[in-house]
C-alpha cells in the first residue's frame, strides 16, 4: 500500500498537488526516473516525490523567508 510521507515539515496537501502534477507529466509522454514496471502514472509519481526525486519550489516559504531577511 502506497502511503504519504509522515514529515512533519512537508504537507500532505503538497505531496498531492507535487504527484498529481508529476502523474500528468507522466501522462503526456515524460519518462519516468524509476525503472517502470507496468504502474501506473499516479503510482510512479508518488513513488518519486516520496523518494525526493521530483523538485520542486514551495513559493509560500520563500516568500516567508524574504520578508524575514528584510526586517
Amino acid at each position: 500500500m502506497h502511503s504519504i510521507p509522515d514529515d512533519p515539515d512537508a504537507s500532505t496537501y503538497r505531496f498531492i498537488i507535487v504527484a498529481a502534477k508529476r502523474a500528468r507529466q507522466l501522462q503526456n509522454g515524460q519518462r519516468s526516473v524509476l525503472p517502470a514496471t507496468n504502474k501506473k502514472p499516479t503510482t510512479l509519481s508518488m513513488e518519486e516525490v516520496r523518494r525526493g526525486l521530483v523538485p520542486y519550489t514551495d513559493l509560500n516559504r520563500e516568500e516567508q523567508h524574504e520578508l524575514e531577511a528584510a526586517e
